[in-house]
């Protein structure tokens, strides 16, 4: 199944960039222009990430990212801003990850994978067994 990704930005260029560049990467993706737009489009359970501008209209990024991660707590986040000096709040705030525009997107790509519990989480099980046969074959020799 297809990871969705709510990516919550004014800049339409911004969101349409971002939505070719996930979509070439197999997610699945949901645009919203702003704070009330992104409350309609999210729904817990069908968001595993959200990529979030912190410049919006209406409400604060800092509003929205509230107001979304109150109904799932849980949710990782992404803030993409053009604003400066975000990166101590968004530490405080438990944010997943600041990106200041303009973004890499390979390293966002990578932070995201990350975040979603992708191959930079998983173990790599050969390892694994080779360091437990070594253990095993000490404790063998030990006793």
């Amino acid at each position: 199944m297809k990871n969705r990704i709510l990516v919550v930005d004014d800049d339409e260029s911004v969101r349409e960039s971002l939505k070719k560049v996930l979509v070439g990467e197999g997610y699945e993706v949901v645009l919203a222009a702003g704070g009330l737009e992104a409350a309609i489009r999210f729904e817990p359970g069908q968001v595993d990430l959200l990529l979030l501008d912190l410049n919006l209209p209406n409400q604060s990024g800092w509003d929205v990212f509230e107001q979304l991660t109150t109904r799932r707590p849980l949710v990782p986040v992404i803030i993409i801003t053009g604003l400066a000096n975000q990166q101590r709040v968004a530490k405080m705030a438990g944010v997943g990850a600041l990106f200041e525009k303009p973004v890499e997107a390979a390293a966002l790509l990578e932070r995201m994978e990350e975040l979603l519990g992708g191959e930079a989480h998983k173990v790599n099980l050969p390892d694994v067994a080779e360091v437990v046969l070594r253990d095993e074959d000490v404790s063998l020799a030990v006793h």
